[in-house]
């Protein structure tokens, strides 16, 4: 059984490591560590000692220039003390069998490096984007979100419906065009989706889709399943006093199942 060793990103505006890092910790990982970018950049921590890495949420470098935007040209154009691309780590990370978890601006990051949804298996092509919600505000609710059990994500095997807090300002889906968005769900890309919390149906529907995304989408995965991004917050609710009614009994799933889903995977269970 392999060990799990987390590696959490932090840095130039994340604010959530310590719940991804505690969170991870609870459903079986070994070790989680929180490591800035910059520890990486000058070779201080490589992450080819690691097998889960999750890109935590926040407000990277202020949402300047749009989400993600300046910290998904830090990953492209940095070099370690060495001289070497920082993106060839990640690229060797995944390509040696490691799982990679983004939540909000992390998911933005994923998008804006091109590792998701990489349709075709066109990794760093960016073929979709997040903009600004419909609503044209930031979005401070829960939402219940419905999982795709045709999808080959690892993250959510093991989960039909979850409930999880966003925070978010830009989180609806931008693809290159229609036909491409039927691409991402004819390939099962789209790993969770927006649902009705009574009908259970995908929703267009305000606020159950807090963003407007086509399709309901809030998490996409790559071929692999072994990337998944997501723009509610699962590390949020790792405990049943963090659910809005936990004093009438109305918990069900914790957010960290799916958290708990590369974990699984990483120990082959």
């Amino acid at each position: 059984m392999a060990r799990v060793n987390a590696l959490v990103i932090t840095g130039y505006g994340t604010n959530c490591e310590q719940e991804c890092a505690h969170s991870v910790r609870e459903v079986g990982a070994e070790a989680a560590t929180i490591v800035h970018f910059s520890d990486i950049a000058r070779g201080l921590v490589r992450m080819e000692d690691y097998n889960y890495l999750i890109f935590p949420g926040g407000f990277l470098d202020g949402d300047d220039l749009g989400a993600a935007q300046a910290a998904a040209h830090r990953w492209r154009w940095s070099e370690d003390n060495e001289g070497k691309p920082v993106l060839d780590q990640l690229k060797a990370f995944f390509d040696a069998g490691g799982v990679i978890l983004g939540i909000c601006n992390g998911f933005q990051l994923l998008v804006k490096l091109g590792l998701l949804p990489a349709v075709g298996g066109a990794y760093f092509e960016r073929q979709v984007s997040l903009s600004y919600n419909d609503s044209n505000k930031y979005e401070d609710r829960w939402v219940t979100l419905k999982a795709n059990p045709q999808s080959p994500c690892v993250f959510t095997r093991h989960i039909d419906t979850l409930y999880a807090p966003v925070r978010h300002g830009e989180g609806k889906i931008i693809p290159k065009d229609e036909a491409f968005l039927e691409e991402l769900s004819a390939g099962n890309h789209i790993a969770l989706q927006y649902v009705h919390p009574e009908s259970g149906d995908v929703t267009m529907d305000y606020p159950y889709n807090p963003n407007g995304s086509p399709l309901g989408i809030a998490g996409l995965t790559d071929p692999s399943g072994r990337i998944l991004g997501l723009m509610p917050h699962p590390e949020a609710f790792n405990h049943p006093t963090n659910h809005p009614q936990w004093t009438r009994g109305q918990i069900g799933t914790l957010g960290t199942a799916l958290l708990e889903g590369g974990v699984r995977h990483l120990k082959g269970e």
